[in-house]
């Protein structure tokens, strides 16, 4: 019974999913700062080799390349193949986008194909299964937006670059994204107000306060070093505002939070419209929710936008017990199956 393990490996998070005969079988995401040193890539991996040491096949994909440990993409694949390719050995393949999978010499090759493309994983696995569909993947720092077109990706960016400007990548998330990034005025007590343009808060806790922060996703430390209660939460937005905690009441805070959330949801609906059409889908084509706010976009975006959904850890078979965390981790899930 081979184990097939996918590893997506980004500036944030290591991600590893292990299939076995085309099954799910485990699904976790380890802490991986990347940006303050490849040492914490080390310890990621030596936490996952519980996993992958029983592994036959292990593919990866990466997004760690944009991390500013590394001068530009090129050196951040070179780096990332080299030393995963310590790790695993010659047999580890390398998801190169377009071009598919390949070993170790062709992935630094093909550096830019190699760059974060594991949208596309995510989106090959879900064209295997859905012929027209809007794929929408919400992590913690960015969410994806792919039209999937009887039965292929239909993308027409590859770069961040190209997909900043198609639409199909919209840098926001669900945790990491700072709440200056997110809006610049808010309203308190019915009163519209500016907002500090500093890193004070994120949208972890804009999600904590509102009380739909899915279990286990936030592992980074909060913007002030402090702990993740609620009333700490409440203490980082409320300076947000310039102000302090005890300014308002929860539900005051609750109905600032609920403002917030929706200003970060704007974008990405505006970017579902936007690809949907150029893409020509139907308008029955489903939505295939994945990432770590896929039950933030069912709500959100698809509800609103009159869409029926699905998500992608049911679209990929796993168990029920499972198909939150393949959701979660859907370009680790697509790799390990494709």
């Amino acid at each position: 019974m081979a184990l097939s393990v996918g590893l997506d490996v980004g500036g944030a998070h290591l991600k590893v999913a292990c299939a076995r005969n085309g099954q799910i079988v485990e699904v976790v995401q380890i802490p991986c700062p990347l940006w303050q040193g490849m040492e914490h890539l080390d310890q990621a991996l030596a936490s996952a080799r519980r996993l992958t040491d029983k592994a036959e096949r292990i593919s990866i994909t990466m997004t760690g390349e944009l991390s500013d440990l590394f001068t530009d993409r090129r050196e951040g694949v070179e780096t990332l193949v080299a030393r995963l390719s310590t790790e695993f050995g010659d047999a580890v393949r390398f998801w190169m986008g377009r071009r598919g999978f390949g070993n170790a010499s062709e992935a630094i090759q093909h550096h830019a194909d190699v760059a974060s493309t594991n949208f596309l994983a995510t989106a090959q696995l879900s064209g295997a299964r859905l012929s027209d569909a809007l794929l929408v993947d919400m992590g913690s720092t960015t969410t994806d937006v792919i039209a999937v077109k009887s039965g292929r990706p239909n993308v027409t960016g590859y770069s961040d670059a190209d997909r900043l400007a198609t639409r199909e990548l919209v840098y926001t998330g669900l945790t990491r994204t700072a709440v200056m990034g997110v809006a610049t005025w808010a309203t308190f007590k019915g009163q519209e107000q500016g907002l500090c343009r500093e890193y004070l808060a994120t949208m972890a806790d804009v999600r904590r306060i509102l009380g739909d922060l899915p279990d286990g996703v936030d592992q980074h430390a909060t913007a002030d070093g402090r702990g993740k209660s609620v009333e700490e939460s409440v203490g980082r937005l409320a300076r947000m505002f310039g102000r302090d905690a005890a300014d308002g009441t929860i539900s005051d805070w609750r109905a600032a939070a609920a403002k917030l959330a929706e200003a970060q949801l704007v974008p990405i609906r505006e970017a579902c419209s936007i690809v949907s059409a150029r893409a020509g889908l139907p308008d029955g084509a489903p939505f295939v929710l994945a990432g770590i706010g896929a039950a933030v976009l069912a709500d959100g975006v698809a509800k609103v936008l009159g869409r029926d959904c699905v998500t992608f850890g049911d679209l990929a078979g796993a168990s029920q017990a499972l198909a939150d965390a393949a959701t979660g981790a859907a370009p680790a899930t697509a790799v390990a199956l494709l």
